[in-house]
């Protein structure tokens, strides 16, 4: 659950906020989609490595990749700006985006696992990260006719909030935010044969500690709660970022979750599967990943 704006926050920081933030949207849709990506990259890259925020992510890839010397890690840092620059650049162009053609601006690997949780009659999981542009997934599944009910965080600032939604205009489904209600919004779309997708790669205070990078890490159980409770199929959506803005979206074949006597066992199973499988993802381009998550704490 969001805390309330505090009356400075809510009637001056939050309008200013905004205003930059609806500023920054509108200058990049009037760009053409590969200069907008261009430009959020060079944007990125001059100012992200300054930032205080950016000695976390350093943290972070050491603790990840501790045989990385300092040049290593400060082009994965560089990388990682680079990325998420390209990625707000791109916010404003989602419905640009064709998938798995020829000529298509993402190419489309493991089509046939999609297929399979889509049609096969019965409600299903994605899960996903925070890898390239991770707005594609949820678009990849409009663009091929899939209603995905997605699990989100609301911004803090309700008036960029409204940013998002205009910009998510191009998902099908319903657009979820994290807490009990959303929790209970997802059991509901999977009782009725709905399929659902999940970000789970961030940090979650009260989750359960599973292996991370040869850490432990502590992560949301819900997708492996969900996946066990209606012995649906799992199926992982990894993007990946070629060149400039075009990508290439990868779709692991569907699993599930072990069902024994011991709940808590099997949660932790599938959890610590799909972070295996993350990591993996993360390893083959780690640039690509937003290493500012606080996912190690001390």
């Amino acid at each position: 659950m969001l805390r309330p704006a505090r009356p400075l926050e809510k009637f001056l920081w939050h309008p200013l906020q905004a205003a930059a933030a609806f500023a920054f949207y509108a200058a990049f849709r009037i760009l053409p989609l590969d200069a907008a990506s261009a430009v959020g990259g060079w944007i990125g890259r001059a100012l992200g490595p300054r930032l205080g925020l950016t000695d976390r992510a350093r943290r972070n890839v050491r603790l990840a990749f501790p045989d990385l010397d300092d040049g290593g890690v400060e082009q994965v840092i560089r990388g990682m700006w680079d990325n998420l620059g390209r990625t707000v650049g791109e916010f404003p162009h989602l419905g640009a985006f064709d998938f798995g053609g020829p000529e298509a601006r993402v190419e489309v690997e493991g089509f046939e696992n999609f297929a399979a949780l889509r049609d096969d009659g019965v409600g299903g999981i994605f899960f996903s990260s925070h890898l390239a542009n991770w707005e594609l997934g949820p678009a990849f599944a409009a663009f091929n006719g899939l209603e995905l009910d997605m699990i989100y965080r609301e911004a803090n600032n309700r008036l960029v909030e409204r940013l998002y939604m205009r910009g998510r205009r191009v998902f099908s489904g319903a657009l979820i935010p994290k807490g009990a209600s959303g929790a209970r919004a997802v059991l509901t779309s999977l009782k009725r044969g709905r399929h659902v997708a999940l970000m789970v790669d961030q940090k979650m205070n009260d989750g359960i500690a599973a292996p991370f990078f040869g850490r432990d890490a502590m992560t949301a159980p819900a997708l492996g709660e969900f996946a066990r409770h209606f012995d649906c199929p799992v199926s992982g959506v990894q993007v990946i970022r070629k060149r400039g803005a075009r990508f290439k979206i990868r779709l692991t074949a569907p699993i599930r979750a072990q069902r024994s006597d011991d709940k808590a066992a099997d949660v932790l199973d599938m959890t610590t599967r799909v972070n295996s499988q993350i990591e993996d993802w993360i390893r083959e381009n780690p640039s690509q990943w937003l290493w500012l998550h606080n996912r190690w704490p001390d």
